[in-house]
């Protein structure tokens, strides 16, 4: 399995329409979380970004929400932000446009947001320029592609969770967008990792928000 834990500005240059991190110089850090909700990995995440008084962006699966819409509730009742993440975790890469957009459709009836992450970072140009298009010249688009800076490496089986949280303290600064998973799979090493990302940054003197 190959991925990069710090995505290089040669690819945010070639797809500068995606949203990569947010510009500016205060010390602001944007944490994200995919493939939530799930029974026990987000209350989690939700009770350790509170300890820290931070706001995260929730990337959902539409079929958990429709599994626990309780979780969602609280998510939104904390004042994080929901985004769509399809409603079958779907590959761009690897299905039909028209089943793609749908499956993101489905999900967007239980997840009220105009952010959008693709599954495995992976839509075509093509698709992103359905999802992000205006539905009327008046209109704002109707999602924003959200990729990321920095990726934890969480869901990577083969790494230990002090990997993961220096994944994210050594690649992480003011704007990065990074990302978490509250998954089966990722828990534990994101329940390691993200406590260390928020004691590291806040004795530092960061903020965290969700994504504007």
């Amino acid at each position: 399995m190959f991925y990069l834990t710090k995505t290089p500005w040669i690819i945010k240059k070639m797809y500068p329409d995606y949203v990569w991190s947010i510009p500016g110089r205060e010390k602001k850090i944007y944490l994200s979380f995919d493939d939530g909700p799930h029974p026990e990995a987000t209350p989690f995440a939700l009770d350790a970004l509170r300890q820290f008084n931070a706001k995260a962006s929730f990337f959902c699966i539409g079929k958990n929400v429709k599994a626990y819409p309780d979780i969602y509730k609280r998510m939104i009742q904390e004042g994080h932000r929901a985004g769509n993440h399809t409603f079958h975790h779907l590959n761009g890469w690897k299905c039909l446009n028209e089943e793609y957009i749908r499956d993101i459709l489905d999900a967007r009836k239980y997840i009220d947001s105009n952010l959008f992450r693709p599954p495995y970072g992976r839509v075509s140009r093509f698709q992103a320029r359905l999802l992000t298009a205006s539905e009327s010249p008046r209109q704002e688009a109707v999602f924003r592609v959200i990729m990321w800076d920095v990726l934890s490496g969480d869901f990577d089986l083969r790494i230990s969770p002090e990997k993961c949280a220096k994944n994210v303290t050594r690649n992480a600064g003011p704007g990065s967008i990074v990302v978490f998973h509250d998954s089966e799979k990722a828990f534990p090493r994101m329940r390691v990792a993200l406590m260390e990302t928020l004691r590291f940054f806040t004795d530092r003197g960061y903020q965290f928000e969700a994504i504007p």
